[in-house]
Protein backbone atom coordinates (compact mmCIF):
# COMPACT_ATOMS: atom_id res chain seq x y z
CA UNK A 1 0.00 0.00 0.00
CA UNK A 2 1.19 3.51 -0.66
CA UNK A 3 0.30 6.72 0.98
CA UNK A 4 0.12 10.47 -0.03
CA UNK A 5 1.24 12.63 2.80
CA UNK A 6 -0.06 16.22 2.30
CA UNK A 7 2.44 18.58 3.54
CA UNK A 8 1.40 21.96 1.06
CA UNK A 9 -0.34 24.04 3.49
CA UNK A 10 0.87 27.23 4.98
CA UNK A 11 0.10 26.70 8.41
CA UNK A 12 -1.21 30.43 9.34
CA UNK A 13 -2.54 28.99 12.81
CA UNK A 14 0.89 28.36 13.90
CA UNK A 15 2.13 31.87 13.00
CA UNK A 16 4.74 32.98 14.16
CA UNK A 17 6.33 29.30 14.23
CA UNK A 18 5.55 28.63 10.88
CA UNK A 19 7.48 31.84 9.47
CA UNK A 20 10.16 30.10 8.60
CA UNK A 21 9.18 26.02 8.55
CA UNK A 22 6.66 25.10 6.70
CA UNK A 23 3.75 22.99 9.58
CA UNK A 24 4.42 19.71 8.75
CA UNK A 25 8.13 20.27 9.72
CA UNK A 26 7.60 21.93 13.15
CA UNK A 27 9.39 19.97 15.90
CA UNK A 28 7.55 18.01 18.24
CA UNK A 29 10.25 16.93 20.88
CA UNK A 30 13.33 17.20 18.76
CA UNK A 31 11.69 15.24 15.67
CA UNK A 32 9.59 16.87 12.72
CA UNK A 33 6.15 16.04 12.69
CA UNK A 34 6.62 14.25 8.90
CA UNK A 35 9.25 12.04 10.59
CA UNK A 36 6.67 10.62 13.22
CA UNK A 37 4.72 10.00 10.13
CA UNK A 38 7.50 8.45 8.27
CA UNK A 39 8.54 6.38 11.37
CA UNK A 40 5.09 4.94 12.28
CA UNK A 41 3.81 3.87 8.74
CA UNK A 42 6.74 2.19 7.70
CA UNK A 43 6.55 0.01 9.97
CA UNK A 44 2.77 -1.17 9.03
CA UNK A 45 4.14 -2.07 5.57
CA UNK A 46 4.12 1.18 4.07
CA UNK A 47 7.28 1.47 1.64
CA UNK A 48 6.33 4.55 -1.10
CA UNK A 49 5.14 8.01 0.05
CA UNK A 50 3.92 10.82 -2.31
CA UNK A 51 4.56 13.99 -0.41
CA UNK A 52 2.88 17.55 -2.04
CA UNK A 53 5.17 20.07 -1.12
CA UNK A 54 4.31 24.70 -1.50
CA UNK A 55 5.49 26.77 0.99
CA UNK A 56 8.94 26.73 2.32
CA UNK A 57 9.21 23.25 -0.54
CA UNK A 58 12.61 23.69 -0.83
CA UNK A 59 13.30 22.67 3.33
CA UNK A 60 10.75 19.57 2.83
CA UNK A 61 13.16 18.83 0.02
CA UNK A 62 16.00 19.36 2.26
CA UNK A 63 14.41 17.09 4.47
CA UNK A 64 13.62 14.63 2.81
CA UNK A 65 17.06 14.83 1.39
CA UNK A 66 18.71 13.93 4.50
CA UNK A 67 15.81 11.11 5.61
CA UNK A 68 16.60 7.66 5.96
CA UNK A 69 13.45 6.91 4.36
CA UNK A 70 14.15 9.63 1.04
CA UNK A 71 14.32 6.39 -1.42
CA UNK A 72 10.94 5.40 -0.62
CA UNK A 73 9.64 9.11 -0.97
CA UNK A 74 8.71 11.14 -4.39
CA UNK A 75 7.96 14.60 -3.73
CA UNK A 76 5.73 16.97 -5.98
CA UNK A 77 5.58 20.58 -5.90
CA UNK A 78 2.59 22.23 -6.27
CA UNK A 79 2.87 26.10 -7.90
CA UNK A 80 -0.43 26.22 -7.04
CA UNK A 81 -2.36 24.49 -4.29
CA UNK A 82 -4.31 21.68 -5.67
CA UNK A 83 -6.26 20.75 -2.44
CA UNK A 84 -6.82 17.40 -1.52
CA UNK A 85 -8.84 15.76 -4.47
CA UNK A 86 -6.90 17.84 -6.78
CA UNK A 87 -3.69 16.41 -5.63
CA UNK A 88 -4.38 12.76 -5.97
CA UNK A 89 -6.03 13.31 -9.10
CA UNK A 90 -3.28 15.36 -10.47
CA UNK A 91 -0.60 12.25 -9.18
CA UNK A 92 -3.33 9.42 -10.14
CA UNK A 93 -0.41 7.15 -12.27
CA UNK A 94 1.63 7.41 -8.99
CA UNK A 95 -1.06 5.00 -7.15
CA UNK A 96 -1.20 1.38 -8.60
CA UNK A 97 -4.53 0.32 -10.31
CA UNK A 98 -6.89 -1.66 -8.34
CA UNK A 99 -4.92 -0.85 -4.98
CA UNK A 100 -6.08 0.95 -1.94
CA UNK A 101 -4.02 3.59 -0.93
CA UNK A 102 -3.81 5.62 2.60
CA UNK A 103 -4.70 9.56 2.11
CA UNK A 104 -3.26 11.65 5.20
CA UNK A 105 -3.14 15.24 6.40
CA UNK A 106 0.52 15.43 7.89
CA UNK A 107 -0.03 18.09 10.03
CA UNK A 108 -1.63 15.74 12.77
CA UNK A 109 0.09 13.99 15.26
CA UNK A 110 -1.18 10.71 15.10
CA UNK A 111 -0.23 7.25 17.44
CA UNK A 112 -2.85 3.96 16.76
CA UNK A 113 -2.46 0.70 15.80
CA UNK A 114 -1.73 1.25 12.16
CA UNK A 115 -2.55 -2.42 11.50
CA UNK A 116 -6.24 -1.89 13.23
CA UNK A 117 -6.88 0.27 10.69
CA UNK A 118 -5.68 -1.42 7.58
CA UNK A 119 -7.55 -4.45 9.20
CA UNK A 120 -10.75 -2.33 9.51
CA UNK A 121 -10.52 -1.30 5.95
CA UNK A 122 -10.15 -4.63 4.40
CA UNK A 123 -13.12 -6.39 6.57
CA UNK A 124 -15.29 -3.19 5.49
CA UNK A 125 -18.51 -3.96 4.09
CA UNK A 126 -18.72 -4.08 0.25
CA UNK A 127 -20.03 -1.42 -0.54
CA UNK A 128 -17.84 1.43 1.15
CA UNK A 129 -14.52 2.74 -0.36
CA UNK A 130 -13.21 4.85 2.01
CA UNK A 131 -12.24 4.15 5.57
CA UNK A 132 -12.28 7.38 7.86
CA UNK A 133 -9.87 7.65 10.65
CA UNK A 134 -12.09 9.28 14.08
CA UNK A 135 -11.27 10.01 17.15
CA UNK A 136 -13.10 12.27 20.17
CA UNK A 137 -12.37 15.75 20.08
CA UNK A 138 -12.50 18.57 22.48
CA UNK A 139 -13.32 21.45 19.95
CA UNK A 140 -15.80 19.98 18.38
CA UNK A 141 -17.10 23.30 16.27
CA UNK A 142 -13.58 23.32 15.08
CA UNK A 143 -13.81 19.52 13.45
CA UNK A 144 -15.72 17.86 10.57
CA UNK A 145 -18.24 15.84 12.87
CA UNK A 146 -19.63 12.56 11.94
CA UNK A 147 -23.34 10.96 12.85
CA UNK A 148 -22.77 7.10 12.12
CA UNK A 149 -25.14 3.66 11.85
CA UNK A 150 -24.71 0.49 13.47
CA UNK A 151 -22.11 -0.76 11.63
CA UNK A 152 -20.33 2.20 12.05
CA UNK A 153 -20.93 3.64 8.96
CA UNK A 154 -20.65 6.98 8.29
CA UNK A 155 -24.55 8.36 7.61
CA UNK A 156 -24.35 12.25 8.24
CA UNK A 157 -21.30 14.71 8.16
CA UNK A 158 -21.04 18.22 9.96
CA UNK A 159 -18.28 20.66 8.89
CA UNK A 160 -17.32 22.95 11.50
CA UNK A 161 -20.78 23.33 12.82
CA UNK A 162 -22.15 25.72 15.36
CA UNK A 163 -24.39 23.24 17.21
CA UNK A 164 -22.29 19.59 16.39
CA UNK A 165 -24.37 16.48 17.40
CA UNK A 166 -21.28 14.92 19.12
CA UNK A 167 -17.61 14.90 19.41
CA UNK A 168 -16.69 12.01 17.04
CA UNK A 169 -14.56 14.07 14.73
CA UNK A 170 -12.78 13.09 11.31
CA UNK A 171 -9.00 12.72 11.91
CA UNK A 172 -8.30 13.72 7.94
CA UNK A 173 -6.67 10.29 7.31
CA UNK A 174 -7.77 8.05 5.49
CA UNK A 175 -7.68 4.70 3.99
CA UNK A 176 -9.35 5.24 0.14
CA UNK A 177 -10.43 2.56 -2.35
CA UNK A 178 -8.67 3.36 -5.88
CA UNK A 179 -12.58 3.70 -7.48
CA UNK A 180 -12.00 7.31 -5.48
CA UNK A 181 -9.66 8.76 -8.83
CA UNK A 182 -12.18 7.35 -11.39
CA UNK A 183 -14.81 9.26 -9.09
CA UNK A 184 -12.78 12.46 -9.10
CA UNK A 185 -11.97 12.52 -12.79
CA UNK A 186 -15.97 12.60 -13.17
CA UNK A 187 -16.14 15.83 -11.14
CA UNK A 188 -14.54 17.42 -14.07
CA UNK A 189 -12.31 19.77 -12.17
CA UNK A 190 -9.48 20.60 -10.59
CA UNK A 191 -9.10 21.71 -6.68
CA UNK A 192 -11.43 19.63 -5.34
CA UNK A 193 -11.79 19.89 -1.76
CA UNK A 194 -12.42 16.09 -0.13
CA UNK A 195 -14.69 17.56 2.76
CA UNK A 196 -16.82 19.52 0.65
CA UNK A 197 -16.99 17.63 -2.84
CA UNK A 198 -16.15 13.73 -1.91
CA UNK A 199 -17.31 13.07 1.69
CA UNK A 200 -21.32 14.47 1.38
CA UNK A 201 -21.42 12.05 -2.16
CA UNK A 202 -20.82 8.74 -0.19
CA UNK A 203 -22.74 9.52 2.98
CA UNK A 204 -23.43 5.78 3.57
CA UNK A 205 -20.47 4.39 1.97
CA UNK A 206 -17.97 5.76 4.03
CA UNK A 207 -16.43 2.94 6.99
CA UNK A 208 -14.69 4.58 10.09
CA UNK A 209 -11.71 3.24 12.65
CA UNK A 210 -11.70 5.05 15.60
CA UNK A 211 -8.29 6.03 17.20
CA UNK A 212 -8.50 5.70 20.60
CA UNK A 213 -4.73 5.81 21.37
CA UNK A 214 -3.95 9.68 20.30
CA UNK A 215 -4.73 11.97 17.54
CA UNK A 216 -4.32 16.11 17.55
CA UNK A 217 -4.30 18.22 14.86
CA UNK A 218 -1.36 20.78 15.35
CA UNK A 219 -2.99 23.15 14.59
CA UNK A 220 -2.78 26.59 16.63
CA UNK A 221 0.51 27.42 19.10
CA UNK A 222 -1.81 26.40 22.16
CA UNK A 223 -2.61 22.38 20.25
CA UNK A 224 1.13 22.52 19.11
CA UNK A 225 2.14 23.25 23.00
CA UNK A 226 0.21 20.70 24.46
CA UNK A 227 1.61 17.89 21.84
CA UNK A 228 5.23 19.16 23.42
CA UNK A 229 3.48 17.29 26.94
CA UNK A 230 1.70 14.59 25.62
CA UNK A 231 4.18 13.37 23.48
CA UNK A 232 6.58 12.25 26.40
CA UNK A 233 4.07 9.03 26.54
CA UNK A 234 4.90 7.65 23.44
CA UNK A 235 9.18 8.12 23.71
Amino acid sequence: MKALLLAAGLGTRLRPLTNTIPKCLVSINGKALLEYWLENLSKVGISEFLINTHYFNEKVEEFVNNSRFKNQITLVYEKELLNTGGTILHNKNFFKKDEDFMLIHADNLCFCDFNDFINTHKNRDKDCDITMMLFKTQTPKSCGIVELNEKNIVQKFHEKVENPPSNLANGAVYICSSKIITFLEDLNKNDIDFSLDVIPNYLGRINTFLNDTYHRDIGTIDSYKQAQKDILNFI
